[in-house]
């Protein structure tokens, strides 16, 4: 018996590239996949907020989008919110909308309130504790009338 095969096979390198991509592969991708996941839950936080000021500029301006014959519509309000919620993409009821035309920002009364309360769903959950779950967001506009 030779001691020349067993050598050749402890000098051999034929595999170190594979196992070290196989070491570095996992954290790589989990870094790629963490990095979009927490663009797109920046990107859904600014896209909801876009909605609740759209939301409070139309009750305070009292747009038809807004109001029934002059007077503000809590449901047409509602309505108007999931409508451009969705063209944002986002799925909202009106159980994830609360609407005030009454009400008092930064300690001045006289403005009209939209708060939206959304669930980020990720397929990465260390990522919400990171930007806050459920998302809220509020805005306020002045009544004009």
């Amino acid at each position: 018996m030779s001691r020349q095969p067993i050598r050749s096979v402890a000098g051999a390198r034929d595999g170190a590239t594979a196992v070290e991509f196989a070491l570095v592969v996992g954290p790589l991708l989990l870094l790629i996949f963490g990095v979009i996941e927490f663009g797109r839950a920046l990107w859904t936080l600014n896209a909801l907020q876009e909605t609740a000021s759209a939301g409070a500029r139309c009750m305070g301006v009292l747009n038809t989008s807004c109001a029934a014959s002059g007077a503000y519509s809590a449901s047409s309000a509602t309505s108007y919110i999931e409508q451009v919620a969705s063209g944002w993409g986002i799925g909202l009821t009106a159980s994830n909308i609360s609407l005030n035309n009454a009400a008092t920002c930064a300690g001045v009364s006289g403005f009209s309130q939209t708060t939206i309360t959304y669930t980020f769903n990720t397929p990465i959950p260390m990522i919400t504790p990171l930007v806050g779950d459920p998302f809220k967001v509020t805005a306020c506009f002045p009544n004009q009338g």
